[in-house]
């Protein structure tokens, strides 16, 4: 009875990895399969300003994830599961100011977000700091 009606398509979706480091002197956005074996996008706050000083700082950074988003969604990702990664380490644990920003980008750019989790390196005794017992002489 119904062999001219089309039968709807049922939407699937096409899962990545986004990858974000985010240190208090850049932000990178990095979109990648879901192995982690397949870059699909990376994009720096480094390369969206010119300025040394503003890398860290929001407004890049989400240009950056936006950038990313667009070229993801070109390849054809349509949701992903996000990982926030701080420097770590015996330097800083919690991540810089663009991470939220990015994060909020990525949403704006079109994708669904999954899982999302921080990876910062956490030590569980440390190892030596750079400079030595009396610091950095100058």
């Amino acid at each position: 009875m119904n062999e001219d009606i089309p039968q709807k398509k049922r939407w699937t979706p096409r899962w990545g990895l986004v990858n974000i480091f985010s240190s208090f002197n850049n932000t990178i956005v990095h979109i990648t399969d879901l192995t982690g074996a397949e870059t699909i996008a990376r994009v720096s706050s480094g390369m969206i300003t010119d300025k040394g000083r503003l890398q860290g700082t929001a407004y890049p950074a989400m240009q950056a994830a936006k950038r990313a988003a667009e070229e993801a969604r070109e390849k054809g990702i349509t949701s992903v599961h996000v990982r926030v990664k701080a420097p770590g380490g015996h330097k800083s644990k919690t991540p810089g100011q663009g991470a939220q920003p990015a994060i909020r980008a990525l949403i704006q750019g079109g994708l669904r977000l999954g899982n999302i989790e921080d990876i910062t390196p956490i030590p569980h005794d440390k190892t030596r700091k750079a400079g030595g017992r009396r610091g950095r002489r100058i």
